[in-house]
């Protein structure tokens, strides 16, 4: 049975997906300063990064239109999955659905499952690779689906951010917190609930301890990790990612690590430095 895997652009793509069919990002929209942004294949990270730095607003994003799923359910492929970032997050994820909707009032027996990943990044392409491997395994939709879903259960996403002030124009930072935290170096370690929403699980004064801690957390967190790919996505720091992969290395047995750059909607979040982690 053919397939086909749709993720939001918050979630980075595997090289090797760009130019596979099996595989289409649905781009969301960043404004950063009045001037709208499309995450595709042609966001520039650097330019990006420095309009968001000269920005007094809060960039924001914008997810896909119910229209734009639609088009990209409306294809050959017996089996369609879509993955969205977490709903707690964004709209992408309704979106989605009811993309499903309007395209199943024209065909309705066609296959198309939207999968709330309940993460953002890497936490959605690790999703997409768990479809692949199920879908080229001979998995029916069905058991596809319900695989996906317990993986998606037992997901674990960190992260930790060199630079605060995304969060303190967003409002999910105090302005006097976000000074106080700058002022003296404090670096928060953050994760996802398991409903999709972000809560800080420590904090250490500098970047460095904050990763340390970030790794325990991870160590403790993670179960069968033999059996695992973990994946780390970064902010223009890909010497602090690998440094961070060589520590997860030694304290925890994983099947294999993926090391990718953020894309647009995940590098303004993640901002300049920042580092996330999903097992």
């Amino acid at each position: 049975m053919s397939y086909k895997i749709i993720i939001d652009s918050c979630g980075e793509l595997l090289d090797e997906w760009k130019q596979d069919e099996h595989f289409e990002s649905v781009p969301l929209t960043l404004n950063v300063g009045g001037e709208t942004i499309i995450d595709d294949a042609a966001f520039n990270q650097s330019e990006f990064l420095k309009k968001v730095a000269a920005c007094e607003t809060c960039p924001k994003s914008a997810c896909p239109s119910p229209e734009r799923y639609m088009k990209a359910f409306d294809c050959d492929a017996d089996h369609v999955y879509a993955v969205t970032l977490s709903a707690e997050l964004s709209g992408s994820y309704n979106s989605a659905v009811l993309g499903r909707t309007l395209l199943h009032e024209e065909q309705p027996d066609k296959k198309i499952y939207v999968f709330n990943s309940r993460s953002a990044s890497i936490g959605e392409t690790l999703i997409g690779l768990k479809i692949q491997e199920c879908e080229e395994a001979g998995y029916t939709f069905e058991e596809v689906v319900s695989t996906v879903e317990e993986y998606i259960a037992e997901q674990n996403t960190f992260f930790v951010l060199d630079n605060l002030e995304t969060l303190r124009k967003n409002g999910r930072l105090s302005t006097m917190k976000a000074f106080v935290a700058s002022a003296l170096k404090i670096k928060p370690v953050m994760g996802a609930t398991p409903e999709g929403t972000i809560c800080q699980l420590d904090q250490a004064r500098g970047i460095n301890k904050a990763l340390i801690k970030m790794v325990q957390h991870i160590v403790d967190k993670t179960i069968n990790s033999e059996k695992k790919v973990l994946a780390i996505s970064h902010c223009n720091c890909l010497d602090r990612a690998m440094l961070l992969k060589n520590a997860i290395q030694e304290k925890l047995p994983v099947k294999k690590i993926v090391v990718l750059d953020t894309a647009g909607v995940s590098s303004m979040y993640a901002n300049d430095g920042g580092v996330i982690v999903v097992v």
